[in-house]
């Protein structure tokens, strides 16, 4: 009895026809890093003009339990930058300028990234489920 939450995440870029989606964390290799993730996307988008670096950032959770599964998605958009900008964060955040800021998901502070990242999007449609009906049905 309970419930269990997963989560799935990756970026999507249009003109990689939505690649690396799920498999961002391996999309250089099975045994890759975010540097190497960060430099394959980086080749892959050279020449691409700023007008066709538009990507997401996607998560969805799964909430499973004894008669519920049900999902919740949040996307964050914005553009993939030719080189990276930031230390802070962890996989493209160097990469990635949410259309909501002037700065990489890298060079924002957690708490910043905590109100439009994907993550707190697909949760805060969870929370509002939980409030609503998750917790009557």
């Amino acid at each position: 009895d309970g419930w269990f939450l997963a989560d799935d995440s990756g970026i999507e870029i249009d003109a990689l026809e939505g690649r690396p989606g799920v498999i961002s964390a391996r999309y250089a290799g099975p045994d890759c890093n975010d540097d190497a993730n960060n430099e394959k996307v980086i080749k892959e988008m050279k020449g691409v003009p700023e007008t066709d670096r538009s990507c997401r950032f996607r998560c969805v959770l799964a909430l499973v339990g004894r008669e519920i599964e049900k999902t919740f998605s949040g996307a964050c958009e914005g553009t993939l930058l030719s080189q990276r900008r930031g230390k802070g964060g962890f996989g493209y955040d160097p990469l990635f300028l949410p259309d909501e800021s002037t700065c990489t998901f890298a060079e924002i502070t957690l708490d910043e990234k905590s109100e439009i990242s994907h993550r707190a999007r697909a949760l805060h449609k969870l929370i509002q489920w939980l409030r609503t009906d998750g917790m009557n049905g």
